[in-house]
């Protein structure tokens, strides 16, 4: 190999290096670094539990991570889905378990395959904390793909 190969080859791969975007690894302990405090909302006539993200919560906010646990189409017409510690029977939704027990899935608009009620999966995407927007989940994956094992 001559040298101005070589060159070529070492820049490369430390632009690879330096331009891969890398992904934590989450789970759901992870998730429960928030706590909740009921508050009034005027507009809806009813409380609601707003979250106070923790520290170590907050350090992944916008950042790629990778989380698995079980899918919940909740709403296909709307493409809301979830991503659940839990299977359907016991999830938040259910009254079960805790709003931080869910993550909502916005999934990436190339991703074309289904997936079936409480499959357990792993997606990769970025985190959102969501603490003002009640239409939405305190945890959103935004861009969500999944990952094959």
């Amino acid at each position: 190999m001559n040298f101005s190969r070589l060159i070529l080859c070492l820049g490369f791969s430390l632009f690879t290096l330096f331009t891969i975007k890398a992904q934590e690894l989450i789970d759901w302990k992870s998730l429960a670094d928030v706590r909740f405090k009921s508050q009034y909302s005027k507009d809806l006539g009813a409380y609601y539990l707003i979250p106070k993200f923790g520290s170590t919560i907050s350090k992944l906010d916008e950042q790629e991570v990778i989380l698995s646990g079980y899918f919940i189409p909740f709403n296909e017409q709307q493409k809301f889905y979830v991503l659940s510690k839990f299977p359907l029977s016991s999830c938040f939704f259910c009254g079960a378990a805790g709003p931080e027990t869910i993550v909502e899935l916005q999934l990436d608009p190339t991703v074309t395959e289904r997936f079936r009620m409480d499959q357990q999966l792993t997606f990769k995407g970025q985190l959102i904390l969501n603490d003002d927007d009640l239409d939405h989940c305190n945890y959103i994956l935004r861009n969500a793909e999944p990952v094959k094992n």
